[in-house]
């Protein structure tokens, strides 16, 4: 008996931390780190809005000037867009649960170091480290998510909760930095992340399991930095368009076109290497690469909509940033209350009927929008707000589930950071393409007011805000009439917006009749095969322990490892599952 103690401790050595003690079915576990996943989450989206409020205290405090202050703003989502790929594959490689731990230990020093940086310079360094911070646990949530829910039905209802507390963290962030702000100090923003993070490390590796994917071949560094120099590059280019800069110009073209070198040459060494660093043949999969476009379309045609329906609030209605994100509230519950129900919605409609639904609902909320006018109408904005939260959130889930599905385990944090980098980049486009649309409608209408010099009228074609300081400096007749019309070229700009908008996602559910009709709930061999391979990994234990486990082993051990096996094989989805099945059935034979 002594042997078989000795065997079933080294055996029970080799079970992931989370799964001792547990049954053979998991338990609750499971929910518990989606809970730790979904509030690392909440940190990284709250932190990419925090600060907009902050500004002018910012501004105040450390005296930047305006390219530092620009940098401050943009630094986070730069750096964080362009790392995700490399860390999302670095975590396949070295372990996601190790580059999410770390991530949080980098984010939680950056924070203390941006709430007390006494100069622009170190925030924006702060502010870039919590970008590196950021890249490290976004895509390791989603590929967590993606090992501990092997069923695709759970697995869906967890991607729900994932999305909604995304909503939830981007429509806080403004609000809670605004109550730190008005109560303490700027740097209040950034310290309010430190206690949090100094609960998710413990708890995060206690609770949460690693796991990696193919570690065949080594890793691609130069195919790794190809990617993050490539896509910061571009979404540098891309913001600089969004701020108002021409895309002709010299310090805007040059960053997209190396940047968009680089990418294509990072694609040419993927597709030559025998372990490539992302797997581009997921792209050669019509659900993949449709779900990833339909993350693009959402994006673009949504994000630069709600920068502009922000400024219409504020200056057009005259609400307080406060008011105006209280306004903005519904259309975050809707989005909550999507991503709840959209596991079983998804179960009920499928895959294509779920996007193409959310993409036909979205644009419709984004036409009925076209009755705000100069006086407000509450009632149209919180019903056209509630139907496009909804909308909203329910193309995204069901995108981003389907994506999550077309990839093994193995490879789920290049997939997810394929995913992230996705949702960025069509941020991103999204800003700069509608910004566009709008100051191409908005121009013409104040160009040419009655009374007003055409220097001023230059001035006041740069935005709404622009406009108001140029009236007010006017005075008089001329600046009643510039400030009318004004509003006037900025409501009309906003409906030629909302229709572009509305065509981009009609689009986008053209592109959603692609995906799968239905959705299949059944592991596939490929995950089956990384299962079994995963197993293998696990198992290994050194000649000794593996003779002295082939000694231990009897007919009845043999046999009831076939029938655990079988019974894994049976539930499918579950196949990714089944190493760990064995390893408690083993120790539980063996004990």
């Amino acid at each position: 008996m002594s042997g078989t103690t000795t065997a079933g401790n080294r055996r029970t050595a080799g079970v992931p931390r989370q799964w001792r003690g547990t049954e053979a079915s998991g338990g609750a576990n499971r929910w518990v780190v989606l809970l730790v996943l979904c509030v690392s989450l909440l940190l990284v989206a709250v932190d990419a809005t925090v600060l907009h409020v902050a500004v002018p205290a910012v501004t105040e405090d450390l005296r930047p000037g305006g390219i530092e202050l620009l940098w401050i703003v943009d630094v986070y989502p730069l750096v964080c867009a362009s790392l995700l790929i490399l860390f999302g594959t670095l975590g396949d490689r070295v372990g996601r649960r190790r580059v999410l731990l770390l991530g949080y230990a980098l984010f939680g020093a950056a924070s203390a170091i941006a709430a007390f940086a006494p100069n622009p310079q170190i925030l924006i360094v702060a502010r870039a480290l919590l970008g590196v911070g950021g890249a490290m646990i976004m895509p390791a949530t989603l590929s967590i998510l993606r090992q501990v829910f092997p069923d695709r039905r759970e697995r869906a209802l967890a991607i729900g909760v994932w999305s909604a507390v995304a909503a939830v963290g981007a429509a806080v962030g403004p609000l809670l930095g605004g109550f730190l702000v008005e109560n303490f100090w700027w740097g209040s923003v950034f310290l309010v992340n430190l206690p949090l993070m100094i609960v998710a490390l413990p708890v995060g590796r206690w609770l949460l399991p690693e796991s990696t994917g193919d570690k065949n071949g080594p890793w691609d560094v130069l195919g790794a930095v190809m990617a993050a120099c490539g896509l910061f590059c571009v979404v540098l280019g891309v913001k600089r368009v969004g701020s108002g800069a021409g895309p002709l110009d010299a310090v805007t073209a040059a960053p997209v076109l190396v940047g968009a070198v680089l990418l294509v040459l990072f694609v040419r060494r993927q597709r030559r290497r025998t372990h490539p660093l992302v797997d581009l043949k997921l792209f050669a999969r019509p659900a993949f690469s449709i779900s990833v476009g339909c993350i693009v379309l959402a994006l673009l045609a949504l994000v630069g909509l709600e920068l502009i329906a922000a400024q219409y609030l504020q200056l057009v209605l005259g609400l307080t940033p406060l008011e105006t994100g209280l306004r903005l509230l519904p259309l975050t519950f809707a989005a909550m209350a999507a991503g709840l129900v959209g596991s079983r919605m998804l179960q009920w409609l499928g895959p294509r009927a779920m996007v193409a639904v959310g993409f036909a609902l979205t644009a419709l909320a984004v036409l009925s929008l076209t009755a705000m006018g100069q006086s407000d109408r509450p009632a149209v904005l919180v019903g056209g707000f509630i139907v496009l939260g909804f909308g909203l959130e329910t193309t995204l889930f069901s995108a981003y589930e389907s994506m999550l599905n077309e990839a093994s385990s193995g490879s789920a944090g290049g997939a997810a950071a394929i995913g992230e980098t996705s949702y960025q980049l069509g941020a991103g486009i999204g800003i700069a393409l509608l910004g566009s649309v709008m100051n191409a409608a908005y121009k013409p209408g104040v160009s040419s007011v009655p009374g007003v010099p055409a220097s001023a009228s230059s001035d006041a074609s740069q935005s709404l805000g622009a406009a108001y300081k140029v009236s007010d400096r006017l005075g008089g007749h001329a600046g009643e009439a510039l400030r009318s019309a004004s509003r006037a070229a900025f409501v009309h700009g906003l409906h030629v917006t909302l229709a572009v908008s509305a065509g981009l996602l009609l689009l986008g559910a053209l592109a959603a009749l692609r995906l799968p009709k239905v959705m299949e709930c059944a592991a596939d061999d490929e995950e089956s095969g990384q299962g079994a391979s995963d197993q293998q990994g696990s198992a290994e234990q050194g000649p000794v322990d593996q003779r002295g486990a082939a000694d231990q082993q009897g007919p009845t051990d043999q046999q009831g490892t076939a029938d655990q096996q079988g019974t894994a094989d049976q539930q499918g989805t579950d196949a990714p599952d089944a190493p760990a099945r064995l390893d408690r059935a083993t120790v539980a034979a063996e004990s």
